[in-house]
């Protein structure tokens, strides 16, 4: 496995060394929305990954150990990803992204409904999807 070099021990230079770019988050993203996904999938999403940038972005994920590739059930020709433990782990940081967007930009009124239940009780909304995921 190919490992990312790291600009510095720090936490956060680490992290975006592995997910700072503009695409992973939100591969990681719709597979916590959609559990597995093929590439396919992430074609039709609405920001139009160009098809060279989603390949490389979901080998670096599997390299890095946050998605998991597996085969399709029904079609040889296509491929599964969903998102390990280590990747799962960061559905955390995404509520926490979620609730300062929910307080600088402007969301759509889906988003919204959904920030509203992560406030009623965010650990209780973090426990439960994570369990969701898990399973």
């Amino acid at each position: 496995m190919k490992k990312i070099k790291k600009r510095s021990e720090c936490p956060i230079s680490s992290f975006l060394d592995i997910l700072g770019d503009k695409w992973s988050m939100l591969i990681i993203r719709d597979l916590m929305f959609s559990k597995q996904c093929t590439y396919g999938d992430f074609i039709k999403s609405d920001e139009k990954i160009a098809t060279n940038i989603l390949a490389s972005r979901l080998q670096m994920l599997e390299e890095e150990g946050i998605i998991i590739k597996s085969e399709h059930p029904q079609s040889k020709a296509k491929v599964l990803y969903k998102l390990s433990q280590k990747g799962i782990d960061i559905f955390p940081i995404m509520v926490e992204i979620n609730l300062w967007a929910d307080k600088y930009l402007q969301l759509s009124d889906e988003r919204k409904l959904i920030i509203e239940e992560i406030k009623k009780n965010k650990n209780a909304f973090v426990k439960k999807v994570m369990e969701e995921m898990e399973s």
